[in-house]
């Protein structure tokens, strides 16, 4: 049988992605609730997580294009920020990481995993909370506030944004200790202005300098230390959007 936070957790999922109605959100079909641990029911999404795709855990990333990537990040962003400005209540994720955004047979992106997620209070900006989320893409600032806002989201997908630049993952336990997370290389070299040299060599040369040079800019200020530096979802989601359709000429 399913323990009490169990319980809450499975309530609070089923409960946030009922009513969510978007075509980067994964589709809540319906639950189980006759086995002797509740199930959640959800569309078939075919091909894996963005972590697969762009680290090489499921054999589908022979041709890692930067622009398929560049597509998923804009739908995902615009999933987010769906969730944070047209939901009401509003919602925050919570847990925002590449395993945690689904790729279908078309690899559109399918943004998943609602467990941590809040439903965040009209009246107030913030929700005080034990502190939930992987290790890698949690805002620094929720970790010594407990206050998770729609900022800790933006921190979140900042480092999302920087694994599919880098294609490096956003925690290597066995680097050492200065080089074990993603975000502290980057700002570090970030800082002396040389944080291009951690950018694949594959996203180099296929993407146009100034492009480029815009989204490791909107990266940055993705992972500001303070959330109210930080750029909104739906800020990133139409700058993502602008800098594809100037990668492709449109």
């Amino acid at each position: 049988m399913m323990e009490e936070a169990q319980t809450k957790e499975f309530a609070r999922e089923m409960f946030i992605l009922s009513q969510i109605n978007h075509r980067n959100v994964v589709k809540l079909l319906g639950c189980c609730l006759e086995a002797e641990v509740p199930m959640l029911v959800y569309e078939f999404v075919s091909n894996g997580t963005l972590d697969q795709y762009i680290h090489g855990g499921k054999g589908i990333n022979s041709d890692r294009a930067f622009g398929t990537c560049l597509r998923v990040a804009v739908e995902s962003a615009e999933a987010l920020a769906y969730m944070h400005s047209s939901a009401s209540p509003p919602i925050i994720h919570g847990d925002v990481k590449t395993a945690n955004i689904l790729l279908d047979d078309k690899l559109t992106a399918k943004v998943s995993d609602f467990g941590a997620s809040k439903l965040a209070p009209t009246d107030e900006a913030t929700i005080a909370t034990l502190v939930q989320g992987t290790c890698g893409y949690l805002d620094p600032e929720y970790l010594i506030t407990c206050l998770l806002t729609d900022k800790s989201d933006v921190y979140s997908f900042g480092v999302v944004l920087l694994e599919l630049l880098t294609r490096k993952k956003a925690l290597y336990l066995d680097g050492s200790a200065k080089d074990r997370s993603l975000v502290l290389c980057f700002m570090t070299a970030a800082k002396v202005g040389q944080h291009q040299e951690l950018l694949d060599r594959q996203v180099r040369d296929e993407m146009r300098i100034e492009v480029l040079e815009e989204i490791t800019h909107l990266v940055i200020r993705c992972l500001n230390m303070s959330g109210e530096e930080r750029p909104t979802m739906k800020e990133v989601a139409e700058r993502l959007e602008m800098l594809r359709r100037k990668q492709m000429h449109i």
